[in-house]
């Protein structure tokens, strides 16, 4: 099985208690991340409070990994804009997508305007 990218919506998902969270919860030991999507995830939960450190630990201790985001990446995120622009995929949906494809993975996430986007050379999984 391909080796599941997960995006910030699933995760998010997971940690609200939102519809389709016990799919993401049983991914989580064999998930990565892309580093800018855990900026994401970081940022929504001091959003609602918490502090920088707790939601990083959060973050950590669901076992997901992490995975830096390089130059490589960057190339891939920055080419992927002109075949995402017009489903206004953002700079986060574009580095889990490429993070995606760098790993042979599969793209995981609640984001429907992700399936309209033909030809990423990568298989995307709407988890709800």
């Amino acid at each position: 099985m391909n080796r599941a990218v997960l995006d910030s919506s699933a995760v998010l998902a997971s940690f609200y208690g939102e519809a389709g969270a016990d799919v993401i919860d049983e991914m989580f030991r064999e998930a990565a991340i892309s580093a800018v999507n855990a900026a994401e995830v970081i940022s929504k939960l001091v959003e609602r409070g918490m502090k920088a450190g707790m939601a990083r630990a959060t973050l950590i201790d669901t076992g997901i990994e992490i995975v830096p985001f390089d130059l490589d990446q960057a190339e891939v995120t920055g080419d992927l804009r002109r075949k995402t622009k017009v489903h206004g995929l953002s700079l986060g949906d574009r580095a889990c997508l490429a993070l995606a494809i760098r790993m042979n993975g599969r793209a995981v996430t609640a984001d429907q305007a992700w399936t309209a986007v033909k030809d990423l050379g990568v298989e995307i999984v709407l988890f709800r």
